[in-house]
């Protein structure tokens, strides 16, 4: 709680911050973003988590199979006209009246409750290809077709990492974790091939100034700016690559606009938080009363600091971009929301936690 608390207040005067960039380039209202963010995204979340904290985290065994299923279909209405909305070449909100939804982040949270189920259920057949890697690879393809038609990749890189890290503490075989990796690197192959722009994310991660004003450009001014900040920053509100340089400076490249004003200690703190949550949260996993909670806890943290990690990574060119949001930091009502009702079911779990 603590470790969460201490990101979404930081991660409230970064986006306070990197939102006046933003809104001083475009007619996005201050009303709007307040409205998503702060009411939806933090307030709304808190709640979620509240109620989440207090259910006892078993009730989700039973409803796992109900929700993913239900989260799947949530996720493919995107694709009905009137109904979806795309933006940045990809259709992944759901409008609802005058505020927009992103179902995708609900299937993050409904595929990692399925797999704690499935892995908890047949734990002692893991072993066996059918029941291991193959049960995993067949409920993956479900959040894939779906993500990948929209497209939305760097969803489905979330849920593929959380599904391995998952799959792993159930007690997978090092061979079937080097298959799946293998099995990921020709898909990756694959969509490279199928989707110039996934290529162009790979070309412009190997060398960031191949293309300095075309796939290029976000990654270098993304390095300029951290390079900008130094030690300790430019100080609070005093980014300038987020008023004309930076791209989505409140969303995918925030963690750039945070480098810049709070410079290499701030940007180390922000590190630092989220280690200490995957500390925290892989703690609870061990202590877990039961193989479920464990499994589930396991997910649960994985895809909260693994999307930060991938993210932040991708603004120090250590990764391709991808365009997923630093979760508790970026612009993402929805985001914000269901990251919150996963810490909510995180903390329920430890509330049943062993050595206590």
């Amino acid at each position: 709680m603590f470790f969460t608390g201490a990101l979404i207040v930081a991660g409230f005067f970064i986006f306070a911050s990197a939102s006046l960039g933003i809104l001083a380039r475009s007619n996005i209202s201050v009303f709007s973003v307040a409205i998503n963010h702060v009411i939806i995204g933090i307030f709304g979340g808190i709640f979620i988590a509240y109620i989440a904290s207090k259910i006892n985290y078993r009730v989700w065994k039973k409803w796992a199979p109900h929700l993913f299923i239900i989260s799947a279909i949530l996720t493919a209405l995107v694709f009905i006209p009137g109904l979806g909305l795309e933006s940045g070449g990809g259709k992944r909100w759901l409008l609802l009246g005058p505020f927009s939804f992103q179902p995708g982040e609900t299937l993050k949270i409904g595929t990692i409750l399925m797999l704690a189920f499935y892995f908890s259920k047949y734990r002692t057949r893991l072993d066996d290809w059918r029941y291991g890697i193959g049960a995993l690879l067949a409920l993956l393809i479900i959040p894939a077709s779906i993500l990948l038609l929209q497209p939305d990749t760097g969803t489905f890189i979330v849920i593929a990492v959380s599904a391995m890290a998952m799959f792993l503490s159930a007690g997978a075989k090092w061979r079937h974790i080097a298959v799946l990796i293998i099995i990921a690197l020709l898909g990756l192959s694959i969509l490279m091939y199928a989707r110039p722009y996934v290529l162009d994310r790979f070309t412009s991660f190997l060398n960031p100034f191949s293309d300095p004003q075309g796939s290029s450009y976000q990654v270098r001014q993304s390095l300029i700016a951290v390079g900008s900040g130094g030690t300790f920053g430019r100080g609070f509100g005093q980014s300038i690559q987020k008023f004309s340089y930076l791209p989505e400076p409140m969303s995918d490249s925030i963690f750039a606009v945070a480098a810049e004003e709070f410079g290499f200690i701030g940007s180390v703190t922000i590190l630092g938080l989220f280690i200490g949550f995957a500390s925290r949260g892989f703690s609870v996993a061990a202590r877990a009363p039961d193989y479920f909670g464990a499994i589930l806890a396991t997910g649960i943290t994985t895809y909260i600091v693994g999307q930060a990690f991938i993210n932040i990574a991708a603004m120090l060119n250590l990764a391709p971009l991808t365009g997923i949001p630093l979760i508790f930091i970026s612009q993402g009502g929805t985001a914000m929301l269901i990251a919150l009702g996963s810490v909510g079911i995180l903390l329920n779990i430890s509330r049943y936690a062993r050595g206590k």
